[in-house]
């Protein structure tokens, strides 16, 4: 991975646990999820406007990128369940760690990214780290929100593979970024749709307009740097990496009240030690 790669990742993860963060605020994170993706999509298109080539040279491409939105619908439905339910430390290191455990395989045996010792030993820790940050089994509404938090990993390692299959395809990342979001944001809307009606959905969305707007900002940049990385360097690799995200979550959900027992801090530690070793840059 080269150091360009490395700070655009390392960029990525930080925004990417502000804007959950932000969604965790918010009075309903499944409404508002709507909100935000709306945002992002608007972000994505004005994004393009610099394109230059074709955005999808071959079938392959665009179809990945279809997939990938199909998955993002998913991923960000569960996301919002789970945060409802879970503390945002929580929620964020099942959703994530699940996700890092599914993506390395499949990185290996479909992709044909090399598995180094740094990177076995890198991805061991950042493991360890998430299985010692489980203090104790959760119950009840909790509970329920771990569990779609284990939904959202599947969601999560299923886009970032799609993602890295239409990127390999051929797709420009401003237009692979735009057009699976697009996908995904009707499909978010149905689902809350049948839940509550069009009037309470509108109500509840534009209920914090500025919030929307700023968490909308943040994950457009969350998800560029992303894919701008992902370009250039492995999907386990950057998945991996980007999971440092957790650490930053920790710390944004102590500023929110959450208690972090030692095993989280211990378990912080690791992830970011074994994203090191996975992260640095090698001649």
């Amino acid at each position: 991975m080269t150091p360009a790669a490395l700070v655009l990742v390392l960029a990525s993860a930080f925004f990417h646990a502000l804007w959950n963060a932000l969604l965790k605020r918010h009075e309903d994170p499944e409404a508002a999820v709507v909100g935000v993706i709306a945002v992002t999509v608007v972000s994505g298109g004005l994004w393009t406007l610099g394109l230059r080539g074709e955005a999808f040279p071959t079938s392959q491409a665009l179809l990945w990128t279809l997939v990938a939105g199909v998955l993002e619908s998913g991923y960000l439905a569960t996301l919002a369940r789970a945060l409802h339910r879970a503390p945002l430390g929580l929620a964020y290191t099942v959703s994530r760690g699940g996700a890092l455990l599914l993506v390395w395989p499949v990185s290996v045996l479909w992709l044909g990214e090399q598995l180094t010792p740094w990177a076995v030993a890198g991805a061991s820790l950042v493991a360890l780290g998430m299985v010692g940050m489980n203090l104790v089994r959760p119950r009840g509404e909790v509970g329920r929100g771990v569990l779609w938090a284990l939904a959202c990993a599947v969601c999560i390692a299923g886009f970032n593979v799609s993602y890295k299959r239409a990127l390999g395809a051929g797709a420009q990342p401003p237009a692979l970024f735009t057009l699976s979001l697009s996908v995904a944001l009707p499909l978010l809307a149905l689902m809350r749709l049948r839940g509550e009606g069009w009037r309470a959905l509108r109500r509840e969305v534009v209920a914090r307009p500025g919030m929307l707007v700023a968490t909308g900002l943040l994950c457009t940049l969350s998800f560029s740097f992303m894919l701008l990385a992902l370009a250039s360097s492995g999907t386990g690799a950057v998945f991996t990496l980007r999971n440092t995200s957790i650490a930053f979550a920790l710390g944004l959900g102590a500023s929110q009240g959450e208690k972090l027992g030692r095993r989280q801090w211990a378990g912080a530690a690791l992830i970011l030690l074994g994203a090191v070793l996975l992260g640095w840059p090698r001649g």
